[in-house]
C-alpha cells in the first residue's frame, strides 16, 4: 500500500489565519491559558526571527518584541481547519484517515499512475519504470499540495508505503518528498531519534546508550530490545526497520459542514457579529461549492456570555451557496429574536444537498433562479414567520374549498417538454373565495336557477336571466358530523355573457357563486 501524508505545520496559527486572513505577515502568536500563565503554541515567522520561541509565557514573549500580537487558542477554528483539510484530501482518494490536528493520510494506491501533467490519463507504466512512478507521484503531492493551500492552510506532504515514514517525509523541508518502496529503512536511518517521537522514558534510555540516529537504534537485536525496554520498545525498533503494522483506518464523511470561531471579546450589538459572521459563511461557501453542494438547512449555534448557548435552525426552500442570501437570513432572525446575552462564540453548521438547477430556454425569457425564488421565499419567512409561508395542497375530500398548507418545494424542471394536447381546449375556472351570496329566482319545482343577482356590493357583480344551465351534481360530505355538507352544483351562461359555477347549500337553502370560468 502506498500511503500519502498531508501535514499542515504549526496547525493553530494556521487554523488562526485561515480565520483572520488580515493578520498574516504580523507578529503574531498563538497562546493556550489565561493571564501571565499563558503559553506559547505556536508563533509566527515573523515572530520567530525575534527569538520567539514555542513553550515561552507570553509576558516572556512580549518582553522581546513589545508590539506581538496574542491570540488564544481557537479550538472552533481549528476544528473547522482539521475538516478543511479532510475534504480537500477526498478529492484525491476514497480512502482518507484523520491523523489529529493538521494531520491526513490517504491511500494512494493505483491513483499515481494515472495522473499524468495536464490531468490526462496515461497509460499503465512499463515494468521497471520506477522513475516514472516517483515523478507521477511526486505530482500528486504537489496537486495535494495545492488543493490544501486553495482552502486557505499551508501544507506538506510526503508518500511512502508506510504511515509512518510518510508522515516524516511530510516534516521534511523539501515537500513533497517520495520514500520509494522497501527504502523506508534507509530513508529513516540518517535522522535524529526525535522525528520517531519515543516516549520520555525511552528516550533517556537510549541517549545513555549513546544512540542518536534511528539507524543507529535499528541495528540493535530485536529481542534484546524487547527484554530491555519491553513491548513499547519492540513497536519502536520495529518503527526505526521501516516496519509499520498500523493499517490505515478511513473515516466516514461528515453529514454537515460548520464554520465558528470563538471571539476575543464578547459582542452585544449585531453589525459587528455579522462582520466576523461573513467571513465564517464565505469559508463554508467556498467548502460546499468545491464538493458540488449547497446549502439546504442552516444551523446557527451561539456561544452566550458567561455561560449557555442559544440554538437556531433557517430551513431554505432551495439549496443556495449565496453568502449574501445567508447572511440576510441570519441578519433576520437575530432581529426578531435576539440573544438574551452577548455573544462569545458561534458556530454555522449547513446541511448540503445537490443545489437546484434553472431549465435554460433558447428564445423564451431566462427562467427563475432556484437562488433567488429560495431567497425571496425565506426573507418573507423571516419577516412574516415560518408558518404563514407555504403552499397549497389538495385535500381528500369532496368540497372543493378544502385545502392543506406545506412548506413550498420548487418543483424540478422537467428533462423534455410535454408534448401539446390535442384536441379541444379547456377552461380555466377562477374560483371565488370566500363564496358570493347569489339571490336566485328557481324554476316551479324549486331547483332549476332562471335568473341570479349577487348581493349588493359584492365583487365581482353578478347578474342576469341564465341562458343554459347544467346540473345538478350533488355533492354529500360529513353527514356523520356536527357540520355536514349537502351541495348540489350549477354550470350557468347568462344573459350577459358569462359563465358561472353556482350551488345551492340544501342544509340552508341559500344560493353562491363559487367560480368564473375564464
Amino acid at each position: 500500500m502506498r500511503v500519502a501524508c498531508v501535514l499542515v505545520p504549526l496547525f493553530p496559527l494556521a487554523a488562526r489565519l485561515r480565520s483572520e486572513p488580515d493578520l498574516k505577515g504580523e507578529a503574531l502568536v498563538v497562546v493556550e491559558g489565561n493571564g501571565n500563565a499563558a503559553r506559547v503554541l505556536a508563533a509566527s515567522r515573523k515572530a520567530r526571527l525575534s527569538g520567539i520561541e514555542a513553550g515561552m509565557t507570553l509576558p516572556q514573549a512580549r518582553a522581546l518584541l513589545p508590539k506581538l500580537i496574542a491570540r488564544a487558542r481557537d479550538r472552533e477554528g481549528e476544528r473547522a481547519a482539521q475538516e478543511t483539510l479532510l475534504e480537500a484530501a477526498d478529492g484525491f482518494s476514497p480512502r482518507v484517515e484523520d491523523g489529529g490536528e493538521g494531520l491526513a493520510y490517504l491511500d494512494i494506491e493505483g491513483i499515481p499512475g494515472l495522473v499524468a501533467p495536464g490531468g490526462s490519463l496515461t497509460l499503465p507504466l512499463s515494468p521497471g519504470g520506477k522513475e516514472s512512478d516517483r515523478q507521477s507521484e511526486r505530482r500528486l503531492g504537489g496537486d495535494l499540495i495545492g488543493a490544501v493551500e486553495k482552502s486557505g492552510l499551508p501544507a506538506r506532504a510526503g508518500i511512502a508505503s508506510s504511515k509512518l515514514a510518510a508522515r516524516v517525509a511530510a516534516n521534511l523541508a523539501d515537500s513533497p518528498r517520495v520514500v520509494p518502496p522497501g527504502e523506508e529503512a534507509a530513508f529513516l536511518a540518517p535522522l535524529p531519534l526525535a522525528r520517531l517521537a519515543p516516549e520520555i522514558e525511552i528516550a533517556a534510555t537510549l541517549e545513555r546508550w549513546g544512540i542518536r540516529s534511528v539507524g543507529d537504534f535499528a541495528k540493535l537485536p530485536p529481542g534484546e530490545v524487547e527484554s530491555r525496554l519491553g513491548e513499547l520498545g519492540r513497536q519502536f525498533h520495529a518503527v526505526a526497520r521501516g516496519l509499520d503494522p498500523r493499517p490505515l483506518q478511513p473515516r466516514l464523511p461528515a453529514l454537515s459542514l460548520s464554520e465558528g470561531m470563538e471571539l476575543e471579546w464578547p459582542l452585544v450589538t449585531l453589525e459587528p457579529f455579522l462582520f466576523v459572521g461573513n467571513a465564517a459563511l464565505e469559508r463554508l461557501s467556498r467548502r460546499l461549492e468545491a464538493q458540488g453542494l449547497a446549502c439546504r438547512r442552516l444551523e446557527l449555534v451561539l456561544k452566550l456570555d458567561p455561560d449557555g448557548c442559544d440554538a437556531r435552525a433557517i430551513a431554505l426552500p432551495a439549496p443556495t451557496l449565496e453568502v449574501k442570501t445567508l447572511l440576510t437570513l441570519v441578519r433576520l432572525e437575530l432581529e426578531a429574536r435576539p440573544p438574551g446575552a452577548p455573544v462569545t462564540g458561534f458556530v454555522f453548521a449547513a446541511h448540503p444537498d445537490k443545489p437546484r438547477r434553472a431549465q435554460l430556454s433558447l428564445f423564451g425569457p431566462p427562467a427563475l433562479s432556484p437562488d433567488r425564488l429560495a431567497t425571496t421565499i425565506a426573507r418573507l419567512a423571516s419577516l412574516l414567520g415560518a408558518d404563514r409561508v407555504s403552499s397549497p395542497r389538495a385535500v381528500d375530500g369532496h368540497r372543493p374549498e378544502r385545502f392543506a398548507s406545506a412548506a413550498y418545494e420548487p418543483p424540478v424542471p422537467p428533462t423534455v417538454a410535454p408534448l401539446p394536447r390535442a384536441g379541444r381546449g379547456l377552461l380555466a375556472v377562477r374560483v371565488l373565495r370566500p363564496p358570493v351570496e347569489l339571490g336566485v329566482t328557481v324554476a316551479p319545482s324549486g331547483t332549476r336557477p332562471l335568473s341570479i343577482r349577487s348581493s349588493e356590493g359584492a365583487s365581482p357583480e353578478i347578474a342576469g336571466s341564465v341562458r343554459i344551465a347544467a346540473g345538478p351534481w350533488s355533492m354529500e360530505e360529513g353527514w356523520w358530523s356536527d357540520a355536514p355538507a349537502a351541495r348540489d352544483y350549477w354550470d350557468v351562461e347568462l344573459s350577459e355573457g358569462g359563465l358561472y359555477r353556482i350551488y345551492r347549500d340544501r342544509s340552508r337553502n341559500l344560493w353562491f357563486a363559487d367560480g368564473v370560468y375564464d
